[in-house]
C-alpha cells in the first residue's frame, strides 16, 4: 500500500463519525478525493460522492459507509456524571472500562465509562446481563454545574479512536466498520482514474447513517441512479475461537476480500468480480447470504427500478468493539479488485439477469 493512501486510512480512523454526526470525517473524504476526482459533491443528507470519468455511459456506484456506532449524551446528573443512549448496535459488555471521547462544540473531551466494581455487586447483579442503564461516563467534573459547562445533551460519544498495527500486516482499532470499506471505494476510484481507456462512470460514495437503517445508501443511490452498485462493508471473520464455520462459512483475515453470492447480489456482477479477480491474480474468498443483506447493498439493489447489486466484504474480527481487527492486505486487494472491475465494464455490457 502506498504511503499517502495509508495516511488517509489512518486519518479517517482518527476522525469521529457516529451516525448523524459524520461531518468531520466527510471533510477528510472531500479533501482527499478532490486530488483525483472529476467532481466531489455533498448531498443534503450528507453523503459525499466522488466521481471519475463522470461522462461514461454506464454508471457504477461504489458505497462504503462513513458512520460508526457510538453513544449520545442524554443526561448530566447532579454529581456531574453523564448518561447516554446508543447510536447503532452495541453489546454493553464491550463498553465496560473503556476510554471514551465526548465530541463537544469545543472539541474532544476525554472520559471513561464504567459500572459498580465487582466487589460491590450483589449476587443477583453479578448474574444479570449488563445493561446500558447501569453504566455512566465520568469526565472528572466535580458537580453538575461544571459538567454542563463542558458537555451538552446531544453531544456524540465514541470509543477512544486510533489504529495499532499487529503481526502479519494486521491492524486493530474502533470503527474498522466501515472505514475499511470507505477506504476501498475511494482508493478504487483513485486507481481507476489512472487507466487511460476508461469507459464507465465511477461514483465512489461515502454514505451516511448505515448503522441506523442504510439511510445514506438509499438517498445517494436515488440521486446517482446507477446501473451497477457495489457495497463494500465488513463481514465476520471466522478464523478465531467460538465462531462456527459450519454456520458462518470460511472467512479468514489475509486471504483477500470476500465476494458474496445470494438473492441480494446480481449474478452477472458476481461472475464479473470473480472473473476480474482470477484474471488479475487477486486473492479472494467466497461467502453466501440467503436473505437481504444488512448493509448498503440491500438499499442499493431496490433503488428506483432496481440496480445490479454486488457486495464485497472485508473480513473483520471482533465487530462492533474497541478492537476490530482487519488485514491491511485485504483492503489493498479489495481496492485493486474494484478498480479492475470498473475498468472491465464496457458500454455494451448487459447486467440484467438472464439477458
Amino acid at each position: 500500500m502506498e504511503s499517502e493512501p495509508l495516511k488517509f486510512f489512518e486519518r479517517m480512523l482518527n476522525t469521529p463519525s457516529p451516525s448523524g454526526y459524520e461531518a468531520p470525517v466527510q471533510n477528510v473524504v472531500r479533501e482527499y478525493s478532490a486530488q483525483f476526482a472529476d467532481n466531489v459533491e455533498t448531498d443534503y443528507h450528507g453523503n459525499v460522492i466522488a466521481s471519475v470519468n463522470s461522462g461514461g455511459n454506464v454508471r457504477v456506484m461504489m458505497a462504503g459507509h462513513c458512520d460508526q456506532i457510538g453513544l449520545l449524551v442524554t443526561q448530566i446528573d447532579e454529581m456531574g456524571f453523564v448518561r447516554c443512549q446508543t447510536i447503532g448496535g452495541w453489546d454493553p459488555v464491550q463498553l465496560v472500562g473503556q476510554k471514551m471521547s465526548i465530541w463537544t462544540n469545543e472539541g474532544e473531551l476525554p472520559a471513561v465509562i464504567s459500572r459498580k466494581p465487582i466487589h460491590l455487586l450483589t449476587d443477583a447483579e453479578r448474574k444479570a446481563p449488563i445493561q446500558l442503564k447501569d453504566l455512566w461516563l465520568d469526565i472528572g467534573a466535580k458537580d453538575q454545574a461544571e459538567a454542563k459547562k463542558l458537555v451538552q445533551v446531544g453531544d456524540p460519544v465514541t470509543l477512544q479512536l486510533g489504529m495499532q498495527k499487529m503481526q502479519n500486516n494486521l491492524a486493530f482499532g474502533p470503527k474498522m466498520d466501515d472505514t475499511t470499506g470507505l477506504w476501498v471505494v475511494i482508493e478504487a476510484a483513485r486507481r481507476y482514474g489512472k487507466f487511460s481507456d476508461k469507459k464507465c462512470a465511477a461514483y465512489a460514495v461515502s454514505t451516511v447513517q448505515e448503522e441506523i437503517g442504510l439511510r445514506g445508501a438509499k438517498t445517494s443511490a436515488y440521486g446517482i441512479d446507477p446501473h451497477i452498485g457495489i457495497a463494500v462493508d465488513v463481514t465476520h471473520a471466522t478464523d478465531c475461537p467460538t465462531i462456527d464455520r459450519g454456520e458462518r462459512g470460511e472467512v479468514y483475515l489475509g486471504r483477500g476480500p470476500v465476494i458474496f453470492r445470494g438473492p441480494n447480489m446480481n449474478p452477472k456482477v458476481v461472475s464479473r468480480l470473480i472473473e476480474v479477480a482470477e484474471e488479475n491474480k487477486i486473492p479472494y474468498q467466497m461467502a453466501a447470504l440467503g436473505k437481504a443483506a444488512p448493509n448498503d447493498s440491500n438499499a442499493i439493489q431496490t433503488t428506483r427500478g432496481g440496480v445490479a447489486a454486488g457486495l464485497v466484504a472485508i473480513p473483520n474480527r471482533y465487530m462492533h468493539s474497541a478492537v476490530e481487527t482487519i488485514s491491511l492486505d485485504d483492503i489493498d486487494h479489495a481496492a485493486n479488485l474494484l478498480a479492475q472491475f470498473l475498468h472491465s465494464v464496457q458500454d455494451d455490457d448487459d447486467f440484467r439477469p438472464g439477458m
